[in-house]
């Protein structure tokens, strides 16, 4: 009896030891920026030293070269990215910023996910921001994982770190990175048109969806491009969603693009694609999550008289029937991109997708012509009619939107020449799969 007693002790003893090593790996860290950076409770950032995987934190991806210190801080020549090897978990980012100069900063964070939309600070005037990052791994128990494409093991959002991008002519003095216990977790299902897209000049609603909302909740976006409902599930994506999900949290689903190629016996908008849909809505259920279901984008595809052609066949409407069926909330995104699209009409639409000619991009040196993927302006401009639908359905997520954040019609749209937020400095002249 003695001798279990010590023995249990001494288990009992490495597990309070592995827990606290594990504690110590994600309490909070602060850097501080600035040639006289020097602060006691952070780590003192006075040169630009590059990420090296054995200190845990640094400047990323060659962007060193970019960084201009003054005393008190750091400004951007173009991105500059900034990482922190972090284990998988939700993490609170408090950035002060501003400086000696007047500017306006931009922060987007892992794969260019939109969290500070060109925010100004006057000369000599300084700001605290705050928003939470979802930083995530394929993991997710001793025995399963994501299976994940080739673009996402060398993307940004599947790693190991937490990166921060400051865009160009950003101005930061210090970033404090609080890991998050509990907080309500919004996750997305979805596509190409979904997906946290890596590269510009790409872009996909999810990843602008983020600036609209609170600290108050977290995007967790498991969209991948190419991906169906099929695809989705069979790669693990739903189960990991499922894995983590708490009561109360969100499950928005989005698919049909590539649902569509489907061919086959029990195939088609009222065969497998219902029938998973059903699926996902019943599962998300039982976790005690709540699913939103969202119609597919249109794709940009203009008849002779300027009206948009549908492309997307019976599967709008047999999404819209599972909802009714199963009282699911249903942001009709098929109707607002349709009226969207058709305000801007033919040639002014082209500035929401990937139409660029030869030679804008580096090593680009055949024309973009892309009538499904968006660009930056046109994902931001989705994400704006999401919001919308959040609000017209007075879902209870709807309080975590932004208050500054104004109403959307998208029969009212914004306008290219608008949109200044800078592009991010990695680029990609691949179609992302899917159609």
């Amino acid at each position: 009896m003695k001798y279990t007693k010590k023995l249990l002790l001494f288990f009992f003893g490495i597990i309070l030891f592995f827990n606290a090593n594990a504690q110590k790996k994600i309490a909070t860290q602060e850097f501080c920026f600035g040639e006289n950076a020097n602060k006691k409770s952070g780590i003192a950032m006075n040169k630009a030293t590059p990420y090296n995987d054995a200190v845990g934190y640094g400047f990323d991806l060659d962007s060193d070269k970019n960084v201009v210190f003054d005393k008190k801080s750091i400004s951007a020549k173009n991105s500059v990215y900034f990482s922190v090897k972090l284990p998988a978990g939700n993490y609170n980012v408090e950035v002060v910023i501003g400086g000696k100069n007047s500017a306006t900063t931009t922060i987007k964070a892992e794969s260019r996910r939109l969290m500070l939309q060109e925010f100004k600070t006057a000369e000599k005037e300084t700001a605290t921001q705050r928003f939470v990052v979802n930083v995530r791994t394929a993991k997710f128990d001793a025995n399963n994982c994501i299976r994940l494409k080739p673009g996402e093991i060398s993307g940004l959002n599947w790693d190991d770190k937490l990166t921060l991008e400051f865009s160009k002519a950003s101005v930061i003095q210090s970033i404090k990175i609080t890991p998050v216990s509990k907080i309500k977790t919004l996750f997305i299902a979805g596509d190409s048109t979904v997906t946290d897209q890596d590269n510009e000049p790409w872009g996909s609603w999810g990843q602008f969806f983020p600036n609209f909302l609170t600290p108050d909740v977290v995007v967790a976006n498991y969209a991948c491009s190419g991906l169906a409902l099929s695809s989705f599930k069979s790669g693990n994506r739903l189960e990991k969603i499922l894995y983590l999900m708490q009561a109360g949290d969100y499950l928005f689903i989005e698919f049909g693009h590539n649902d569509e190629k489907a061919k086959g016996e029990g195939k088609g908008a009222w065969g497998e694609y219902t029938t998973l849909m059903k699926e996902y809505v019943t599962r998300a259920r039982k976790k005690g999550g709540i699913p939103v279901l969202i119609t597919p984008t249109q794709r940009r595809r203009f008849d002779d008289k300027g009206n948009l052609i549908p492309t997307h066949g019976e599967f709008p409407d047999a999404m819209r029937k599972v909802a009714q069926e199963l009282q699911v909330p249903l942001i009709d995104v098929t109707n607002m991109t349709t009226a969207m699209y058709e305000s801007w009409g033919d040639e002014l639409s082209k500035k929401a997708f990937v139409q660029y000619p030869a030679n804008t991009f580096p090593g680009q040196t055949k024309a973009l012509a892309d009538n499904t993927h968006f660009g930056s302006f046109g994902a931001n401009e989705v994400a704006k009619c999401v919001v919308q639908g959040i609000r017209d359905l007075s879902l209870d997520i709807a309080q975590y939107v932004k208050p500054n954040v104004p109403n959307y019609n998208p029969k009212n749209p914004g306008k290219p020449s608008d949109w200044t937020v800078p592009m991010s400095a990695r680029f990609e002249n691949t179609k992302p799969d899917g159609n």
